[in-house]
């Protein structure tokens, strides 16, 4: 192997490990790497989706974009430039991407940012303060994905507040989604996953659109904030089969990371796409021309206020195979 495939394949590795710093549901991190010697391959790993919540898999796959995306950033922080290939064998419906490198880059200023990002980026729980956040860069980061942005009216907030109630509702009255969610917060989760007492707040907050209801207290202080300044969108679009949700995932993770650089905190909102029939109504709220991914929550968060720590993370070696050769 020459040195040049040498260095070519510890970039590749050192993307997926940097990948695992990704969103995902419940943080189940439900993806698997494996570096080939000139590609980096991505699988959807089913042991961690969630069958109660997510039995088609929509947001295990969002999640797995979300991870391609982050890997993505990496190399470009390292200076190559990446060639994607989306679901690239029909006969394997686990192997989401293939990432090869198209070839050397100039490392900017943007992208070493958008990489620190990677690693500040978090889900923020806590109510937001009175100075709105501007949905600009978010909205424009997710465009170059094919995704759109919809910022709701205060009506629609009204609407998605009666709908995410709803889905509270559906998921404590359901056996299988109490147990499903207790397996993976709280402190019984599986280690280096899921939703630790430090990121779910100690009461529930004052807030229009309630969140997800965790059957439980956590440890996160929350001040006595409420998020009548908050923006609320949905993130959409043309399709709802896999490829879709894949793309929509790397859309939420450049959208995610242009908010950590822009100084804005998200909180997305996944309840309200698990139901057949709230989605449904979303649908509806964008006049029926795409299909809902996931709602997203931006606001400015209490500079001095300590926010919630970083979430656990699988080790490399759990996530991250390299091939022989």
């Amino acid at each position: 192997m020459s040195t040049r495939e040498r260095t070519a394949r510890a970039a590749l590795a050192e993307a997926a490990v940097a990948a695992r710093h990704a969103p995902s549901v419940h943080n189940t991190q439900p993806w698997r790497w494996r570096v080939e010697p000139d590609a980096l391959d991505l699988f959807a790993v089913r042991d961690r989706q969630l069958l109660a919540g997510d039995p088609d898999g929509r947001l295990l796959t969002l999640s797995c974009g979300a991870a391609l995306h982050h890997a993505v950033v990496a190399l470009a922080a390292e200076g190559w430039t990446a060639a994607v290939s989306r679901l690239p064998d029909p006969a394997d419906a686990e192997h989401l991407a293939r990432v090869t490198l198209a070839g050397r880059t100039e490392v900017t200023g943007a992208a070493m940012r958008r990489f620190q990002a990677v690693r500040l980026r978090h889900t923020d729980r806590r109510p937001v303060s009175e100075v709105p956040a501007d949905p600009a860069p978010v909205a424009a980061a997710v465009a170059e994905y094919g995704i759109h942005l919809h910022v709701l009216t205060r009506d629609q907030v009204l609407d998605l507040a009666a709908a995410a109630s709803r889905a509270d509702r559906v998921e404590t009255g359901d056996d299988a989604q109490r147990a499903e969610l207790a397996s993976w917060t709280g402190g019984d989760r599986p280690g280096g996953t899921g939703v630790p007492d430090a990121a779910i707040p100690d009461r529930a907050p004052e807030t229009t659109v309630p969140g997800r209801d965790f059957a439980h207290a956590g440890t996160l202080a929350i001040g006595d904030g409420h998020d009548e300044a908050a923006v609320y969108a949905v993130l959409y679009g043309p399709g709802d089969e896999p490829a879709d949700w894949l793309r929509a995932g790397e859309a939420l993770s450049a959208g995610w990371l242009a908010a950590t650089e822009a100084g804005i905190a998200v909180l997305p909102y996944s309840s309200v796409v698990e139901l057949p029939a709230i989605r449904t109504a979303l649908r509806n709220v964008i006049s029926g021309v795409g299909y809902p991914y996931l709602v997203l929550r931006l606001g400015t968060a209490d500079p001095d206020a300590a926010g919630p720590p970083p979430t656990p993370r699988l080790p490399a070696s759990e996530t991250v195979e390299v091939a022989r050769g």
